[in-house]
């Protein structure tokens, strides 16, 4: 549906219309807002929410900027991914249009390398890390590592190297994925991963919900497959997260710090200035019955912030991924009575679960107590049946 763009409807620019960006999406179809979204798939599932669809890259900056001036667009905003965070706020500073933080903030947050290296003058806990470039020779590390791409997300170049002899063909891999052409290689961090959701409000930082982050086993490194609230390690990690908050610039705004909890205390891997890309608004909504997609929606529109005193509604909450056996999908049955987000139509092909962007779906309950969550998430996801062919058998 197309509107005026003097007709009063504020006008809304979404980049981003994949699993990740979902529940912003809803949001904005039910608060009435005019919603243009940007996405290089056409199949992705978020432009069901889109009154007009942009078939084009998040990162192509020119052309997003062009259709600010074209739309006439209020707002623009970046759920759930972390480069085209740095799209939206260099478009809306020059633009002129209102935007929870600055585009030097947005480099912080959005760069792993120099989020390092803010987050080292500032004194915050975090692995110890090596950068390595074009003829450097690799570090000599001494236990298990973590070989990323700096400027990349979801998994892209990502190697656990436990092997000394791993070492260099993984650096290889991340510097190619690398818009940098670096490398940053990590510790491991020995202990449990948790995520600390918060909202800052002109410098003032809440943390809303500290919740484990229950990794795949490998080769799908780094995978969540739930989020579990409350967390039953978090310990300090919710004072630690302000810190990095704080370190980076992050005054207004969703952030979504991830930690793990070391037998030295919390240590941060990595802070986005965002909603995070696994339901954990709509987690944050069950557990506290604060709408954060709603307040993100607030910031990128320029409207006054408001975030009522968070209690929580609930004992238990999960967020339970859905993997999809390898093939072509052919259907998804969803019994009767549960509730679960489809990420993909019949016909998209799964393959073995390597990366988030592999996951098929999500299930999110809540319960009169943690255990009792648990419990009633696997039940859900177990009841949710893909059914695949065998894509070799097509060909």
């Amino acid at each position: 549906m197309e509107s005026d763009p003097r007709s009063g409807i504020p006008r809304l620019l979404v980049l981003g219309a994949g699993p990740a960006q979902l529940g912003l999406l809803e949001a904005a179809r039910a608060r009435g807002l005019w919603v243009a979204v940007v996405d290089r798939d056409p199949s992705a599932p978020g432009f069901s929410f889109a009154d007009r669809r942009c078939i084009l890259s998040t990162e192509d900056e020119p052309a997003i900027e062009r259709l600010v001036g074209a739309l006439g667009i209020d707002g623009i905003i970046s759920p759930g991914t972390d480069w085209p965070v740095g799209v939206a706020a260099r478009i809306a500073e020059r633009t002129g249009l209102p935007h929870p933080i600055s585009s030097q903030t947005a480099v912080l947050a959005t760069n792993k390398l120099r989020q390092r290296e803010r987050l080292a003058e500032a004194g915050v806990p975090q692995p110890r890390s090596w950068v390595v470039g074009s003829g450097d020779e690799p570090p000599a590390v001494d236990g298990p590592v973590v070989v990323k791409a700096p400027d990349r997300q979801g998994q892209k170049g990502l190697t656990l190297v436990v092997d000394p002899a791993a070492l260099v063909p993984a650096i290889e891999m991340a510097r190619s994925a690398a818009r940098s052409g670096l490398a940053l290689i990590e510790e491991l961090v020995d202990g449990p991963e948790v995520t600390v959701v918060g909202l800052s409000i002109d410098g003032a930082f809440t943390a809303l919900t500290v919740t484990d982050r229950i990794t795949a086993e490998l080769p799908a490194f780094g995978v969540a497959l739930a989020h579990v609230w409350p967390s039953h390690v978090g310990g300090d990690a919710a004072d630690v997260a302000e810190s990095a908050v704080a370190a980076l610039g992050i005054e207004n705004g969703p952030s979504y710090t991830q930690l793990r909890i070391s037998p030295e205390g919390p240590q941060v891997i990595e802070v986005a200035a965002r909603l995070g890309g696994g339901h954990d608004a709509e987690l944050v909504q069950a557990v506290l019955g604060v709408d954060l997609n709603g307040l993100a929606l607030d910031a990128a529109l320029g409207n006054e912030v408001v975030l009522t005193q968070p209690e929580p509604r609930v004992g238990g909450a999960v967020t339970r991924f859905l993997v999809a056996p390898p093939g072509v999908l052919e259907r998804v049955e969803v019994p009767e009575g549960v509730e679960a987000r489809i990420y993909r139509e019949p016909g998209y092909v799964f393959t073995p679960l390597r990366r988030g962007a592999d996951r098929a779906g999500a299930v999110l309950v809540t319960a009169e107590s943690r255990e009792a969550a648990l419990a009633r998430a696997d039940a859900a996801a177990n009841r949710v049946r893909f059914v695949t062919a065998d894509a070799g058998a097509l060909v």
